[in-house]
């Protein structure tokens, strides 16, 4: 008897009492997602709404006599009259390292079939950006692995850089690249037991994509699998079959994954592919709602939709972790013009943009980056020495080339000066073609880079460039790899690196045949 009286004391002691205050409504009417409810008086901006049938909602409109609520999934058994509740809690989503390795939607739940994540920590899917102070300037470069981009638009940890151009230009593939590029490095900084050495700090990356066909996102995911880039990788998707309203909140969702790295002193960059879809989701939920449409029907808090995403992105300082959390949000234009509404929000947003042109895709440059409309705001604070050294004016020799090229259609009677300056730009647009999925290492760009500013490739034919640099990379990889550690390790190029890069170099040279 005794022992019964202890385990109901036992209970009596585990119960805790507290009252929950829900706010009940009822749905008026319900059509395209959204849902008019009456009743929740005290319901909150953003908050859940509990639909029945296990469906989610956000209140989005607080009206005088409704509240307009985007649901979450198909409406198609929702019906005048259901009875809804709110839950008291803001949208939030799961983060945390848990995460790593899996396909989730735009609430954080698996769509992967792996079974479901056992996260620990929940974030809200909308926060305030942090403000001046807490922030650092970014001055850790962030390598994509794509030549053109690490010597000359050059991204650091903690920036926003955007990815802009026509569809079917290769937005996608540099963002891949990037992506696997990461993986790359932290694979090679592992030691054998799994572990990272102190002083690295390796980079988690965030994949959103939103309003893309399935096979395309199961396509990038294969990619991801294949090059082993999988494990630092999470996957956030809303395809094109999604409802308007996961496509307008995934990129929110994998933000606050990517804050959860940020926030407990990790490095992670986040790429948005694509924010023009987000804003056409945004528009098609605003006007259902009986939002006031504004330039191009898009409603006037569209630049606010996309400024209060990107502004999450920072760097921060030490009494705040050191972590950072670098966005890539990619704009799809039409027909280049980037003077259009939503790419020029985006733009003042940013602290740069690289621009593709089909042009230049189609002339087989790829990745097709323009030079002259790139920019990168914050320059070569993001680069390491080495890199500074070597490709310090290849942006501006490749600019002049680009000029120049269109007047020598013109005139076939050339002074020396502009025929070595079109010979050397030739040269160097031959450097700066890369494969997708094939990021370099720093070091092996490093070396390319030196050799073809040091003239090694000027009397090869421009043909012939793009084979001889391959070559050139396979000799460094295979028989010079204590050469690349060198340049890895000291991160610039000494008297001594220059001497053994220059013996290295005109051994390949006297070897090659062409």
């Amino acid at each position: 008897m005794s022992s019964i009286i202890e385990q109901i004391e036992r209970e009596i002691a585990k119960l805790e009492t507290a009252t929950t205050r829900k706010n009940r409504g009822t749905i008026l009417s319900v059509g395209d997602g959204v849902a008019k409810i009456d009743g929740l008086s005290k319901v909150m901006y953003n908050e859940m709404i509990e639909f029945p049938g296990g469906l989610t909602g956000i209140a989005l409109n607080l009206e005088e006599e409704a509240v307009g609520c985007v649901v979450l999934g198909d409406t198609s058994n929702l019906k005048e009259g259901d009875e809804v509740n709110t839950t008291g809690r803001l949208l939030s989503v799961p983060v945390g390292r848990e995460l790593l390795g899996r396909v989730v939607d735009a609430l954080g739940q698996p769509v992967d079939g792996k079974g479901p994540v056992e996260a620990r920590e929940f974030f809200p899917v909308e926060k305030i950006a942090p403000g001046i102070i807490p922030r650092k300037s970014v001055d850790q470069p962030l390598q994509t692995g794509i030549m053109a981009i690490d010597a000359m638009i050059p991204i650091g940890r903690g920036q926003r850089e955007l990815i802009i151009g026509d569809r079917q230009t290769g937005k996608t593939t540099i963002a891949i690249d990037t992506i696997l590029n990461q993986a790359q490095i932290n694979n090679q900084a592992k030691k054998a037991d799994g572990a990272f050495p102190e002083d690295f700090r390796p980079v988690y990356s965030i994949y959103v994509a939103v309003g893309q066909k399935n096979s395309n996102i199961a396509r990038t995911i294969g990619a991801f699998e294949a090059h082993g880039a999988m494990e630092y990788t999470i996957v956030v998707a809303a395809p094109a079959a999604d409802n308007p309203a996961n496509q307008y909140l995934a990129p929110y969702a994998g933000c606050a994954m990517g804050e959860w790295f940020m926030q407990n002193g990790m490095d992670a960059v986040i790429i948005y592919d694509d924010l023009s879809k987000q804003a056409v989701a945004y528009r098609q939920m605003s006007l259902v709602l009986k939002r006031p449409s504004g330039r191009e029907a898009y409603p006037g808090d569209v630049f606010y939709l996309h400024s209060r995403l990107l502004e999450r992105a920072a760097r921060m300082n030490e009494e705040n972790g050191n972590g950072s959390l670098t966005a890539l949000p990619i704009i799809e234009t039409q027909a280049g013009d980037v003077a259009a509404y939503i790419p020029t929000n985006v733009i003042s947003i940013t602290d740069g943009q690289i621009f593709l042109e089909t042009d230049l895709f189609n002339q087989g440059i790829r990745p097709a980056i323009s030079v002259g409309l790139s920019v990168s705001r914050v320059g070569s604070a993001a680069q390491i020495k080495a890199i500074k050294q070597v490709a310090g004016t290849v942006k501006l020799e490749l600019a002049q080339f680009r000029e120049l090229q269109a007047f020598a259609q013109f005139g076939s009677d050339l002074d020396a000066k502009t025929k070595a300056q079109l010979d050397r730009g030739s040269r160097i647009v031959e450097l700066f073609k890369q494969p997708a999925f094939s990021p370099k290492a720093a070091e092996v760009q490093v070396a390319l880079m030196w050799a073809v500013q040091n003239g090694y490739f000027d009397d090869i034919a421009v043909t012939g460039v793009t084979q001889a640099i391959g070559a050139l990379e396979e000799i460094l990889l295979t028989k010079r790899e204590g050469l690349l550690a060198k340049i890895r390790s000291e991160k610039q190029i000494t008297d001594v690196i220059a001497a053994e890069l220059k013996e290295a170099v005109e051994s390949w040279k006297s070897g090659y045949a062409g």
